[in-house]
């Protein structure tokens, strides 16, 4: 997808540190019925006149206790990286055993004795062919002993395991970072050589080969926080391997970047807020006493059979619309939406800083995904379950600030994974907006919304979203808000929208929902409706049409009820 670093898909999940009273030990209680469509549900009257969104608490969250998913188990489409039967009997977590692999459906990882460098020595004339990991060992060692290292001595040792790209590569954002932080705060010089030791103990973490989840295929991974720590501090000293390259043809061209070099070159105030969060991870990881011990679930699905939009007979859904709060913060316990771009983070290792950048620096956990997730095709999506939030900020793109740590206080499933369940889907990049009006395009982000929000289980919770797919991506609001009406209808969840502070949005919305419940519109009927308004709009030239009131003459009875 296109100019995914530079997107700016609406304002960010929250423009403020959340209060106390919000980080709730629990979620908000479940409600049985919440699956049930609006005309079963319990209506409400706003001042805004007639309504029939529904209070947030009516909406199906993660209940606090137990989800009885049973013990933890694996299986040809579910990789688990830690031993399940230790697991299971209550044991501290210990990695699954298993042998080093070095093809294509899986990581090449950076400690595999089939991965090779040469090496040019003062003593051998001829360069001579070495383990990559010896070379790597060497400097990170040299690096883990020290009390103290310099952004010079990161850059050296790196440097010497990808000579090719010295002279390439620049360390100026890692390096005038570390020079600007006042002094009182400056932690830096003694976790360096804390995360180069992390990042050795690779081999003692990770024993099983990591599965690429690859297009086409549905497939899940389970990991420990641990395992993932070890991960990224490998990411952050640019250690693994055939993932520099960005030609298309390159091995790894549809998976998205994983060291951190764009991250560390070229300073920017973006970037130094950046850091100030990913290092603020490495500094909990790497604290014995702080360390997280649990789970996280990272899980491909891929929508195989589509549905036919047009005979679609469901109903509306419960939904919950407000130009107040946040996605991840009253929608804590749903199912929240990750604006994302089809490479997963976009621009977290880059310049890019809105919704799901920001959502990736406060969950960076969420960053290792980037590892083994290739480009989602249009009929897929990213569900991870478990990750944990450990910073608070403010702000987005240029406004972005890290506020502080984040002290997480949700609960846990039986798998030790946080109740916290992000989706990410990537909606459609328009070069023109006037693209959007189509049915194609209308067709493809409904199947791709449904991918995400269609239900596997009994205890799947409703669903928190907002102005997905706008801003440079160039999406109409108010188109984009329908579809997710659509999908989730087909779905048969309930809906928690947020209009990010977007007043007329949120009365526009909660009025059309209100018009389409009265008049028991179904998805098909609706489907309908959009292809009738793409074709108004289409003529219409540059003129925009309102979709809303498009609806409100077309859905009701002869006078329009919005």
């Amino acid at each position: 997808m296109a100019g995914c670093n530079q997107r700016n898909d609406s304002p960010p999940m929250t423009a403020a540190s959340p209060s106390k009273g919000q980080e709730a030990a629990s979620s908000p209680p479940s409600t049985p019925s919440s699956a049930l469509h609006v005309g079963e549900a319990a209506r409400t009257r706003t001042e805004d006149g007639a309504s029939s969104s529904c209070p947030l608490d009516n909406l199906k969250h993660l209940p606090p206790g137990d989800n009885k998913w049973g013990h933890l188990s694996f299986n040809t489409t579910h990789t688990v990286l830690v031993d399940v039967s230790a697991f299971n009997t209550g044991a501290a977590l210990v990695p699954q055993r298993g042998m080093d692999v070095w093809q294509s459906n899986v990581v090449k990882m950076p400690c595999s004795p089939s991965s090779f460098m040469v090496v040019k020595s003062a003593v051998m004339k001829q360069p001579t062919q070495t383990r990559r990991w010896d070379v790597i060992s060497k400097q990170l060692s040299a690096l883990a002993r020290k009390k103290t290292a310099s952004v010079t001595d990161v850059e050296d040792a790196i440097f010497k395991y990808n000579p090719k790209y010295k002279g390439q590569w620049s360390f100026e954002a890692l390096s005038s970072f570390v020079k600007i932080v006042p002094k009182a705060e400056n932690y830096f010089p003694n976790l360096f050589p804390k995360m180069a030791a992390l990042a050795l103990s690779l081999p003692e973490h990770v024993k099983k080969a990591i599965p690429l989840l690859k297009r086409g295929h549905s497939a899940s991974i389970t990991l420990s926080q641990v395992q993932i720590s070890c991960l990224l501090a490998n990411a952050f000293f640019c250690t693994f391997p055939h993932r520099n390259a960005t030609a298309s043809s390159a091995e790894y061209h549809a998976f998205p970047s994983i060291n951190f070099t764009k991250l560390l070159e070229h300073w920017s105030q973006r970037k130094n807020e950046k850091l100030r969060a990913v290092l603020h991870y490495f500094s909990v990881v790497t604290d014995d006493d702080k360390k997280p011990k649990g789970l996280v679930t990272f899980e491909r699905r891929c929508l195989t059979d589509m549905p036919n939009w047009r005979i679609c007979k469901e109903t509306m859904s419960k939904l919950h619309v407000t130009s107040r709060g946040t996605i991840e913060t009253e929608g804590t316990g749903l199912l929240q939406v990750d604006f994302a771009c089809s490479r997963i983070g976009g621009g977290v290792l880059g310049s890019g800083l809105v919704q799901e950048e920001i959502l990736f620096l406060m969950n960076p956990e969420l960053i290792v995904s980037r590892l083994f997730t290739e480009k989602l095709a249009d009929n897929e999506c990213l569900i991870v379950t478990g990750s944990q939030q450990f910073s608070r900020y403010s702000g987005f793109g240029d406004s972005f600030e890290w506020a502080g740590p984040h002290e997480e206080r949700l609960h846990r499933d039986e798998w030790a994974r946080l109740k916290r369940r992000i989706l990410a889907i990537d909606a459609v990049n328009f070069k023109q907006s006037s693209d959007q009006y189509n049915m194609t395009a209308v067709t493809r982000d409904l199947n791709k919304a449904f991918c995400g929000f269609k239900g596997h289980g009994h205890d799947e919770p409703d669903i928190a979203t907002g102005k997905w797919g706008c801003g440079a991506f160039k999406g109409d609001p108010q188109l984009k808000a329908v579809i997710q009406l659509m999908a989730a209808a087909m779905a048969r969840r309930g809906l928690a929208f947020f209009t990010f502070k977007d007043e007329e949005l949120k009365l526009g919305l909660e009025r059309t929902h209100h018009l389409l419940v009265t008049q028991r519109t179904t998805v098909g009927k609706l489907y309908g409706l959009l292809e009738d308004y793409c074709a108004v709009q289409q003529e219409s030239g540059r003129s925009h049409v309102d979709l809303f009131q498009f609806i409100g003459h077309n859905a009701g009875p002869s006078r329009s009820q919005l």
